[in-house]
C-alpha cells in the first residue's frame, strides 16, 4: 500500500499559519515551526487582552469622573452613590466623555446628585 502523502492539506494549512504571522520579525514570518508557535501565542496574547481592555478602560473613566467629580466639590463614591439613589442612569463611558468634553454638562449632573 502507498504511503499517503498529505500535499495540498498540509500546504494549505502551512500557508495559514504563514498568513497569520505575516509582519512578524526573522523566522517567526517564515519557517513554520517558530511561526506556529507565534501565532499560537499572539493568539493567546490577543484573548487575554480582549478582556483587559475592558478593565482598562473602566479604570481609565473611573479615574477621569473622578477628577470631574472632585473639581465640582464631590468624590466618586458619593457622585456615583448619588446617581444611583436620585435614579439617574449614565454608565461610566458616558459619565466619563462628558466629564472631558463638556464640563458644563457634567457640573450640572453634580449638581443634581448635591
Amino acid at each position: 500500500m502507498p504511503r499517503v502523502k498529505r500535499g495540498i492539506k498540509a500546504r494549505r494549512r502551512r500557508n495559514k499559519v504563514l498568513k497569520a504571522a505575516k509582519g512578524f520579525r526573522g523566522g517567526q514570518s517564515k519557517l513554520i515551526k517558530t511561526a506556529s508557535i507565534s501565532v499560537d501565542r499572539a493568539g493567546m496574547y490577543a484573548y487575554r487582552d480582549r478582556r483587559a481592555k475592558k478593565r482598562d478602560f473602566r479604570k481609565l473613566w473611573i479615574i477621569r469622573i473622578n477628577a470631574a467629580a472632585r473639581e465640582n466639590g464631590l468624590s466618586y463614591s458619593r457622585l456615583m452613590g448619588g446617581l444611583h439613589e436620585a435614579g439617574i442612569d449614565l454608565d461610566r463611558k458616558l459619565l466619563a466623555e462628558m466629564a472631558v468634553s463638556d464640563p458644563a454638562a457634567f457640573s450640572e449632573v453634580a449638581n443634581m446628585v448635591k
